[in-house]
């Protein structure tokens, strides 16, 4: 993209606009399908034709509509019980991205790269520092009202909603009288592998969420994760 004509400031705003919607190369294929598709797509066709946990499939659609890429409507004439479907069509706006911008990628690879750097429990301290900010900001922008505090059980189902509309695909369910959050998709993507650092930022978000929602301290055990060749990466959760 042509710099020219924008301030160093509009330049870096609208790297950031195009890269919070196209940085995921995923994403950009959201959006080819649904700008292919005469009657625009449901998250359902997406996470069919792409192979993706629907609730991934909802998040990357619901951030390219945030970004006024797809517009959104409710399908009529639906069957069965449960939400409406809702069916995602493209605008216009991004006709001039004829290129995969993966910022994304740079990013992440840069974090991990810099937090080799550092001793490893420096660096999981901060990386897990840095998680529990940005959860707080998170449960936060849920609407919480900090002098009503909800139930364990009702923050631990929050957290998980929340970490879903990241890009973790996370569900909260009770086994064996253990809480566990698991997630079956991480928006780091292959870079957790190789810097498995990276992984303290959701151990981070996780704490910092329940804190705000809950109160308290809050105990994480990993039960399993995408770094130890697991598939899905599950967290024990206890107040």
């Amino acid at each position: 993209m042509d710099q020219s004509g924008l301030s160093s400031t509009e330049f870096a705003s609208v790297v950031t606009a195009i890269t919070s919607a196209f940085g995921d190369p995923t994403r950009r294929e959201i959006y080819l399908l649904a700008r292919e598709a005469t009657d625009g797509v449901t998250a359902s066709e997406v996470a069919r034709t792409i192979d993706l946990h629907p609730n991934v499939a909802r998040h990357h659609l619901d951030k390219l509509t945030a970004g006024g890429y797809l517009t959104v409507s409710v399908a009529r004439g639906g069957t069965g019980a449960g939400r409406p479907s809702k069916r995602y069509r493209a605008t216009t706006r991004g006709d001039h991205l004829d290129l995969p911008v993966r910022h994304d990628d740079v990013l992440v690879t840069l974090l991990g790269r810099a937090l080799d750097l550092l001793p490893r429990e420096q660096a999981e301290a901060m990386a897990e520092e840095v998680g529990v900010e940005y959860g707080r900001l998170m449960a936060r922008s849920l609407g919480y009202d900090g002098d009503h505090q909800r139930s364990f059980r009702s923050a631990l189902h929050a957290v998980a909603d929340a970490l879903t509309a990241h890009g973790f695909a996370a569900h909260a369910e009770k086994r064996n009288d253990e809480l566990r959050i698991v997630s079956e998709h991480c928006p780091f993507g292959d870079a957790v592998l190789t810097n498995p650092v990276i992984c303290a930022v959701d151990r981070g978000m996780m704490k910092g969420m329940m804190s705000e929602l809950h109160g308290g301290e809050t105990i994480l055990a990993i039960e399993s994760s995408k770094p130890m060749g697991d598939t899905v990466c599950v967290t024990a959760v206890e107040a």
